[in-house]
């Protein structure tokens, strides 16, 4: 295990704020002159097979072949269902986003599966349900979620306007997808009647291509971005999705090459964004729709260009891959901060073709590890992400060649995104936080951990719970899973952390070699909370566990201190200064000096299903109420077996 040396980082506000760095790393690769060079055009980068070779699709399917056409015979009488402007409207009148996606994404599962059996059989026993799908999709205003309309267009409503075109998550996604659909089954279509592919086509310009090429205030495109400017997983996402549709039915020479140039530009601006350690802010189950939907949108260009405009050999882009294996846990649990789950976040078949593309054979073995401990048999399928769908059959026998094994990192740290990793020989595994409150899906969780024993969370980040309007709004922070008060972390003169980019850590390190992080939290907290210092040390013990230890100085006294808590199982008080903690067999002490703390258990119901489907049906919050009023103090805890 290679040792790392005492690293210790004083980072301001303003620094963390401003963390782009102007790379431009794909625009170094290529002008226009150059691309339009390296582009194969009429889709010659294509290797999949054709819809008329049969064998092709035989071999290409082997195995899943059965699984996959009988998905497509369950949707044969699918019903298409009416998105109607009440669902939109709902979002408006209550926040409600699901009203307007579950039969948006039911219609898009279908004609997915559709599709993809289609493909498969090669019989065009399914292409009269195909196109009443299709034609179905472009009878639709928008394809855009009704979370996401009223911010892009000018009439600030969650119901689509006539009068423009949007390109946001999923009508991105709409739009790969039914440029697959147009590039594999135009001609089947045609023999029922021509209309139908035309129009789809014509939907795919007017819908995709021509709002990309015409606007650049997107706000996901970044084209004018600052220093201040987040940069987040619409980026690539969006951009994967646009080049998809360039590339599949653009064939001027000088249009294509245009498009493609306009996508590097932007997420280049993403890459710009990301700190060179290569963290996801946004947490593992972010991840797979950041790096990962870089990594698909890499890939993609690498196809068109014949190999010859890859970034794949960077260290920034080796260090995005690994942040998947390096933030795993254990039994399905992985490091969780901000709106990311403490599950997810692991797909088996992008991971290991990310591992390839980068020469990391740890993320090679850790897909194989996700694969093996699943056993999922539609692990392949990615719904509508059709190009995610094909290259997982393309790769399936590479990947179950690889042995399965997990990374057991002794310590991880990234420096600039301020997230360490530390394990011990006694099962612990901590992970904890500095940063600022402004990052992407931010929670006020600065100084923050989580602690799992024997690859079970003990001491938790509860995540975040089904997206409303309230989610992404000016109300955000009135949501308690956003709030510093429940989250591991003190409250200082009755006060909690505040949001925005000039709320952060100071004076942050970690020291490997003694296997403990330490910052100051008191640049996290608002004026009223009057302080001055509170520095936090997380430090785990070789053989035993964790000491956590608050040196602090206040400018005045207002209220008890009160250091916070959220467990999965519920502390028991077992004697004065120790707390139970136990779930699923596992069993670890909380050791406090009684003299110093009052503690209170509160129950945390948890009714959104989101919670829920992670945790049941409630956790806990331990707080300790602080005896006594102090200017300064110390105050030290234990976590062991």
């Amino acid at each position: 295990m290679r040792k790392l040396l005492l690293l210790t980082v004083f980072i301001g506000c303003i620094f963390v704020a401003k963390a782009h760095e102007n790379r431009d790393l794909l625009q170094h690769k290529s002008d226009i002159a150059i691309l339009k060079s390296r582009l194969l055009l009429n889709q010659k980068w294509v290797t999949y097979p054709k819809y008329t070779d049969r064998n092709g699709w035989d071999a290409l399917t082997l195995g899943v072949k059965d699984e996959i056409i009988k998905k497509g015979e369950a949707a044969l009488n699918y019903e298409w269902k009416v998105v109607k402007a009440t669902d939109y409207l709902e979002f408006d009148k209550s926040g409600s986003r699901t009203i307007m996606e579950i039969p948006f994404n039911s219609n898009n599962s279908a004609l997915a599966d559709l599709v993809l059996a289609e493909l498969a059989e090669g019989k065009g026993r399914f292409m009269d349900q195909i196109v009443n799908g299709v034609w179905h999709t472009c009878e639709m205003t928008s394809w855009v979620l009704s979370a996401h309309i009223g911010r892009e267009q000018k009439e600030k409503t969650a119901l689509p306007s006539f009068k423009g075109n949007i390109i946001d998550l999923t009508s991105g996604d709409m739009g790969a997808f039914l440029s697959w659909t147009w590039f594999f089954l135009k001609d089947e279509m045609d023999k029922i009647q021509p209309l139908v592919a035309e129009r789809l086509r014509k939907n795919l310009q007017d819908r995709i291509l021509d709002p990309y090429m015409n606007r650049s205030n997107f706000w996901w495109q970044a084209f004018n971005a600052t220093p201040k400017t987040m940069v987040n997983n619409w980026n690539p996402w969006c951009n994967f999705d646009v080049l998809t549709s360039f590339l599949l039915l653009e064939n001027d020479p000088d249009k294509l090459a245009t498009a493609v140039q306009r996508t590097m530009i932007s997420v280049d601006k993403f890459i710009n964004y990301y700190h060179s350690d290569g963290a996801c802010e946004e947490g593992p189950s972010y991840w797979g729709h950041a790096p990962g939907k870089l990594y698909d949108y890499l890939q993609l260009l690498y196809n068109a260009t014949g190999g010859k405009i890859s970034i794949f050999d960077l260290q920034i882009i080796k260090n995005m891959g690994e942040y998947i294996f390096r933030s795993y846990v254990g039994n399905g649990w992985v490091v969780n901060f901000a709106d990311a789950s403490a599950k997810g976040g692991g797909e088996p078949g992008m991971i290991f073709r990310f591992g390839q593309a980068l020469g990391s054979l740890e993320m090679q073995h850790f897909a194989s590890y996700l694969y093996e401990r699943d056993k999922d048999p539609e692990y392949f399928n990615a719904g509508r992400d059709l190009f995610r769908t094909m290259e997982n059959l393309r790769s399936h026998k590479e990947l179950i060649q690889i042995q399965p094994s997990v990374s057991q990192a002794v310590s991880t740290w990234y420096p600039e995104t301020e997230f360490c990793y530390m394990r011990n020989q006694n099962g612990f595994f901590v992970a904890a936080k500095g940063g600022y409150n402004a990052e992407s899906h931010n929670h006020n969780d600065m100084g923050s951990f989580s602690l799992y024993l024997n690859e079970t969370p003990m001491i938790i980040d509860a995540g975040v719970g089904t997206y409303t309007r309230q989610t992404f709004s000016d109300e955000r922070y009135s949501i308690w899973t956003m709030q510093s008060n429940y989250h591991n972390l003190p409250m200082i003169n009755g006060i909690a952390q505040s949001p925005g980019a000039t709320f952060c850590s100071r004076n942050v390190s970690f020291d490997a070699s003694k296997s403990t992080f330490t910052l100051d939290l008191s640049g996290a907290y608002p004026a009223e909370a009057a302080v001055e210092k509170w520095q936090r040390s997380y430090h785990l013990e070789a053989k035993e566990g964790l000491i956590i230890e608050d040196v602090f100085k206040l400018k005045s006294i207002q209220a008890p201190n009160q250091l916070n808590f959220l467990t999965w199982g519920k502390p028991e008080i077992t004697s004065p200064g120790t707390i139970m903690l136990e779930k699923e067999g596992v069993k670890c002490s909380l050791v406090y000096e009684s003299s110093q703390f009052e503690p209170v258990v509160e129950v945390v119901t948890l009714s959104d299903k989101r919670l829920a489907n992670v945790w049941g049906d409630q956790i806990y919050r331990l707080s300790l109420y602080a005896k006594k009023n102090q200017l300064s103090g110390r105050y030290k805890l234990l976590i062991k077996k």
